[in-house]
């Protein structure tokens, strides 16, 4: 189904997908095999037009078409392609056969879908931007995968009235999940789909039941957003050089009032744990978010560039997105590591009148997820109107569309102190 490649282009692809499996192996993944196979196929230069052929086998994503300084389009990183497919073929026990949609189009993605669903299985790709759809069209025509569907429409809206899929993979990063989603689905088809909850995206793949949508895998992850009807935008604000605060939810927060907290004095605690570095800290940042919400005025996400971290301003465990909280006018926010040998603690550091008080909240919590096991995250996705009586167990967060239930269930009872 694909064109002939250069020796160069298939030392470049085996060398990215060599890594790939190293990667997923270090993670404690498995890169399965048909998407290993189909990612040493398609050659990903076609998709990356006008760039560097190294630049097109880099573990990165390739920004193809912006407004003004934002990215609106892209060729996603291989690592987060491979692993968001392997959730999909996870979940389907293989991906052979079955009928794809594609929501956020770029060519690449799509063709290593069918590679995947082979001569019986079908692939649909849709985008909102006419640009992107032509120039997926003519990426995978030069590829020769002349037998993908390529639609031009806002995919809030069913694609093809009546006609459903066994899986709908979105490629563009979802605040909420439209009701088209799940009606496309068949009866036990599977939606994989970058979610943002609190500010914090993460790739779930959704099996539907009736009416709702039930997690079976997650990965942290990060897109550009969806445009369109479903786009919701989230509000960065400014506290200090280099560092922002993350508004996802309708929070609102004074930047004056932030940036002076952060000249005050850091105090800090720690939770007195040890903890082996494959710990999937992501899942805490979820655990935080849906307990401290129920504790403080606000729950945000801090953001910081290099030169502010390294100037001492803030100190977050991870520069792209770490929790945070306001409460009683002090600002407090899940700390670095702290490394002894091969093994971390957690920690939590403050600014304010009740700063030691904040630190030691943040802690409490980080030391009952370990305690609980370090348990992943659970996602139920119910319609708008669905009855507090008829929800799951969790904490619920609504959306337009959808009341999302996320709940965490303990693997022990004790974590290693």
């Amino acid at each position: 189904m694909s064109v002939g490649t250069t020796t160069g282009s298939e030392r470049l692809r085996n060398d990215m997908v060599d890594r790939l499996a190293a990667d997923h192996a270090a993670k404690g993944l498995t890169l399965r095999p048909e998407v290993e196979a189909a990612m040493r196929t398609v050659p990903r230069e076609l998709y990356t037009p006008g760039k560097p052929l190294e630049e097109a086998y880099k573990n990165t994503a390739v920004v193809t078409k912006r407004r003004g300084e934002e990215s609106v389009s892209s060729v996603s990183a291989p690592f987060l392609i491979a692993e968001m497919l392997g959730q999909a073929a996870d979940a389907l026990e293989g991906l052979e056969g079955r009928h794809v949609l594609e929501i956020g189009s770029g060519g690449y993605n799509a063709s290593l879908l069918r590679e995947l669903v082979g001569p019986s299985g079908s692939v649909t790709t849709v985008d909102i931007d006419a640009e992107v759809t032509d120039r997926a069209t003519a990426c995978l025509a030069a590829a020769g995968y002349n037998d993908v569907t390529v639609v031009c429409a806002d995919a809030e809206q069913p694609i093809e009235p009546g006609r459903r899929y066994d899986l709908i993979i979105v490629t563009a990063g979802a605040w909420d999940i439209p009701p088209a989603w799940r009606d496309q689905l068949t009866d036990d088809g599977v939606l994989v789909v970058p979610l943002r909850t609190h500010g914090m995206t993460r790739s779930w793949a959704l099996r539907r039941s009736g009416d709702r949508l039930d997690s079976e895998s997650h990965r942290q992850c990060g897109f550009v957003p969806v445009q369109g009807a479903g786009a919701h935008g989230m509000q960065y604000v400014d506290i200090a050089d280099g560092v922002h605060l993350r508004l996802d939810e309708g929070q609102q927060v004074d930047a004056d009032a932030m940036g002076g907290l952060l000249t005050q004095p850091r105090q800090e605690a720690w939770a007195g744990v040890s903890l082996p570095p494959r710990t999937v800290l992501s899942d805490l940042d979820l655990w935080l978010a849906i307990r401290l919400i129920r504790e403080v005025e606000q729950f945000v996400v801090l953001t910081a560039q290099e030169a502010a971290i390294k100037a001492g301003t803030v100190a977050p465990s991870w520069q792209f997105g770490t929790p945070a909280t306001i409460h009683d006018g002090t600002f407090a926010y899940r700390s670095e590591l702290s490394w002894t040998g091969r093994m971390f603690d957690l920690g939590a550091y403050a600014h304010g009148p009740a700063a030691s008080a904040a630190a030691g909240r943040m802690v409490e919590h980080m030391r009952a997820w370990v305690d609980a096991g370090c348990p992943p995250p659970v996602l139920h996705v119910l319609p708008a109107h669905t009855p507090d009586g008829d929800l799951p167990d969790g904490a619920v967060l609504d959306k337009r569309h959808s009341r999302l239930v996320l709940a965490f269930t303990p693997t022990h009872e004790k974590g290693t102190h």
